[in-house]
């Protein structure tokens, strides 16, 4: 095993200079251009030696190509908008499997499944048929802690626990259980790792990330891909035990602005290049086959677009002679492109677009485009050469269909075995971090133990985020056979030991326990589902704090155990336990959690705590752990981690967060029949008069629409809207400032509305709408879908963002997040409206354009 930094050798009080004078980099002034200077950056190469053969196979494939093979080649489209025929008649040289997509027909593949997907993707790109060129698919998928979309597999902890152990022999062993995990799944490609480098922990991604520190994500850089792919120069690399990997996301991601995802980084090219390219360098020399371009911008210019970043700096300084892939639609967002048209992508330097829904107009356009010479042939063809020479890396064209891999033939063998599971365990004990420790740990596994709090039996919560489906949201423990959850493995422990474990989520127990251990944290998320305004955890909802003092107020030790993808502020949290250990998002073997917390059954310590931090700890709800200015303290430093040979007593820490508390939330516009805070409810009658709705019952004055109070959950949690026929009548949600959710459309989200349908016309005058001020609206008609839902049954009915934008809604400028209007009678309830990716009935986009 590697040593830990060097580091991590110094006292803390170091250790806090080091972050202070490190992470908190002045940013770029207003005027600080986005000019690039390749040659202040590290120069590098390849570190595979030269194959003249293989180059020669690449060229003499790339002569017998037609323009239309090359273009194709160029574009990867996700597999719920393709088929393999489409593969087959465009040459499409790529496909991936988003976080939400899956083989037809089976929202929680097994790997025969995805093997047989593979094999039939395989097959139709090896179609020679009316004289066409067999070039093997490359068939790519998130496999970020793990291969996540795989049931049954080995989860590991998300990479902020990683980041934690200090480990990289570890991160090493991690990629090789993934790469063959994967391989057993028939795919050979992960879009991992994630070599971001967050300093605003405020960002959805950051669990992604290792760390603040640069130099620990550019060891682990190095380990993780040699894990994945194997060693360069040897027989292992690329065979049939390893997959790509790829570094994402080049570059910046994690230095925006505020921690917005998509957003802009305006920092330096110094802090640029010191903080944020540190992974790359080490990525590069270790072999790396893919790199992924940012959805985000540096200084204003969009990273899709920059040609001295992906050209001048990655492919001739840096030397890297792979794949550079765009991100999920990024090129869309690059000024003067659309989704289906973007050819300063292609000419800034990305040698394929990941086009997942818009492939086919991007294929068209993209033809026209070289065609026309607005894309030089020279361009065209180093981006076909990169990715032909990636495939014959990984010797596609020699292996044969992916279900006759040694790995895939035996499958059952493979995904979950006990020996991944083991290495996922290991990685759970090295990353839990103690904060606190006030004598009650380890725990005698002899007495009498109560495990409470929502996250104790819950494995997906346990995950996070990118696993199962992309925000890790709407499973159950029986989607994830040979896990364990954190109770589990505890109570197997406990019960082992000779003592008695008993789960109650709300605390209440059936005789007072010896100690308690309460189990809860973030409920999963990805991306920018997962931004926050601040660092409070749940704020105005204090029900964790309430079970920690209610079980302490009874005289029972507690621990607490926090599942999170970041650090928060969680000062009250931390004093009404004994014991504070972080968990992060551990993975699938829960059982680790008991490892450390409890004793063996002869009294002693079987593993210690070894986490260390890898983000600094926030005192209050407003510090940013990777901006915090020098002189300034932290409430736990960079680098801090108790173990059990620490004896020192935890002052009580200061409660003020150093904010309002609110309970507002993003994405949440109306919740428990109320708007959420600062929103309106506004009422407009046939007539054209409009009020606000701020008690019930309240009618519009000519009758047109009703709107009344009813119980869901609780008292008065739901609306009733009643439409008397007489003329369009609306209820809309205003916003109290307008709303950016292009991010949100082009990844997918639904406006997400939990509803009860008591009589609706089944015709299209019954419309939910998403306004952005004068004169712009998308509309989406509901009446014929709703009407064929359960009437008198609470469903959760989305309709995907993208209907509005396509009905003609500015989505960076939502003013009514919600409108539903009708000229038809009817009634409906309903009791919430929020983003989301989850539910029961995705209506189909069938919009039109009516402007109000």
């Amino acid at each position: 095993m590697l040593q830990p930094l060097s580091l991590m050798s110094r006292s803390m009080s170091v250790a806090l200079s080091f972050a202070g004078a490190l992470f908190a980099s002045a940013p770029a002034t207003a005027d600080e251009s986005a000019t690039v200077h390749p040659d202040q950056w590290p120069k590098g190469h390849s570190p595979l030696p030269a194959d003249p053969a293989l180059e020669a196979r690449v060229h003499a494939l790339l002569a017998r190509m037609s323009v239309e093979d090359k273009v194709g080649q160029m574009i990867q489209a996700d597999i719920k908008y393709v088929t393999p025929d489409d593969v087959r008649q465009y040459r499409l040289g790529s496909v991936l499997a988003g976080g939400n997509s899956k083989p037809p027909g089976q929202p929680f593949p097994v790997a025969s499944q995805w093997q047989a997907l593979s094999d039939a993707f395989y097959r139709a790109s090896m179609d020679t048929s009316n004289g066409r060129l067999a070039i093997p698919v490359l068939f790519g998928i998130d496999a970020v802690h793990g291969h996540n979309n795989l049931v049954g597999s080995t989860l590991f902890p998300q990479n902020v626990g990683l980041g934690a152990t200090r480990d990289p022999q570890l991160l090493h062993d991690i990629g090789e259980v993934t790469a063959q995990e994967l391989r057993a799944s028939g795919i050979s490609w992960t879009f991992a790792p994630t070599l971001t480098v967050p300093q605003d922990v405020r960002w959805g991604r950051s669990y992604e990330g290792y760390s603040q520190n640069p130099e620990l994500v550019a060891q682990y850089a190095a380990a993780v891909i040699g894990g994945l792919e194997g060693k360069p120069g040897t027989p292992t690399f690329l065979d049939a035990g390893h997959v790509i990997a790829t570094a994402k996301h080049f570059l910046g991601d994690g230095g925006t602005q505020g921690g917005k995802d998509q957003g802009d980084a305006r920092i330096s090219e110094a802090v640029l290049r010191d903080i944020h390219g540190a992974g790359y360098p080490p990525a590069i020399k270790a072999g790396v086959q893919v790199v992924m371009v940012s959805f985000s911008s540096w200084n204003g210019v969009k990273m899709a677009g920059n040609q001295g970043l992906i050209t001048g700096v990655l492919k001739e300084r840096m030397g890297f002679d792979g794949i550079v892939l765009g991100d999920w639609n990024a090129h869309g967002q690059v000024p003067g492109c659309t989704n289906e048209s973007c050819a300063a992508a292609y000419n800034a330097g990305l040698d394929m677009l990941e086009a997942p829904d818009s492939w086919k107009g991007l294929y068209k356009n993209t033809l026209a485009q070289v065609k026309a010479g607005v894309i030089p042939m020279s361009r065209i063809d180093d981006a076909v050469t990169r990715i032909l020479r990636v495939k014959l890396r990984l010797g596609m064209f020699e292996a044969g269909l992916p279900s006759a891999n040694a790995l895939a033939a035996r499958s059952a063998e493979v995904v979950g075995n006990p020996a991944h599971r083991a290495v996922a365990r290991r990685a759970v004990r090295e990353s839990l971090v103690l904060l606190k420790n006030q004598g009650v740990l380890p725990i005698d596994p002899r007495k009498r133990v109560l495990v409470a709090g929502d996250g104790a039996d819950n494995i997906s919560k346990q995950n996070g985020g990118w696993t199962l489906t992309w925000q890790g949201t709407g499973l159950t423990n029986e989607n994830f056979p040979g896990a364990t959850s954190i109770w589990g493995g505890l109570k197997a422990q406990v019960e082992a030991a000779g003592g008695s474990a008993e789960l109650s989520v709300d605390g209440d127990y059936k005789q007072k326990p010896d100690f308690a251990i309460v189990v809860f944290g973030e409920d999963p998320y990805a991306e920018f589902q997962g931004d926050l305004p601040n660092l409070a955890y749940r704020p105005g909802n204090d029900r964790d704090l309430d079970l920690l003092r209610k079980l302490r107020g009874q005289g029972v030790p507690v621990v607490a155990v926090f599942l999170t993808g970041r650090p928060l502020w969680m000062n009250r949290e931390i004093n009404a336990a004994d014991a504070f250990v972080v968990a992060w998002l551990p993975g699938s073997e829960g059982e680790g959690i008991a490892d450390v917390l409890l004793r063996t059954r002869e009294g002693h310590v079987a593993h210690d705590f070894r986490g260390k931090l890898a983000y600094a700890w926030p005192r209050n709800a407003l510090q940013i752990p990777g901006a915090i200015a020098k002189g300034d303290h932290p409430q736990f430093p960079y680098g801090f981690g108790l173990t059990y040979a620490d004896r020192r007593a935890t002052a009580a820490l200061p409660e003020d967060p150093g904010l309002v508390l609110s309970s507002a939330q993003a994405g949440v516009y109306f919740t428990r029949g109320k708007p959420a805070q600062d929103f309106a409810l506004r009422m407009t009658a046939a007539n054209g008069a409009s009020t606000n709705a701020t008690a019930t019952p309240v009618a519009t004055a000519d009758g047109s629409l009703k709107i009344g109070a009813l119980d869901y959950k609780a008292q008065e949690d739901a609306r009733s809207l009643t439409w008397s026929g007489n003329g369009v009548a609306n209820v809309a949600l205003v916003a109290p400032a307008p709303l950016d959710v292009d991010r949100e459309t082009n990844g997918d989200v639904l406006l997400v509305t939990t509803l009860k349908i008591d009589a609706v016309s089944a015709d299209d005058t019954s419309v939910i709408t998403m306004g952005c001020g004068p004169g712009c609206a998308g509309s989406v008609p509901v009446g014929h879908q709703l009407a064929a839902l359960p009437h008198g049954q609470w469903v959760r009915v989305g309709i995907p963002l993208k209907c509005f934008r396509e009905a003609g809604a500015t989505m960076s400028r939502i003013d009514q997040p919600f409108a539903w209007s009708s000229r038809s009678a009817g009634q409906v309830a309903i009791t919430d409206v929020s983003l989301g990716t989850v539910a029961d009935r995705t209506l189909t986009c069938t919009p039109h354009g009516d402007k109000p």
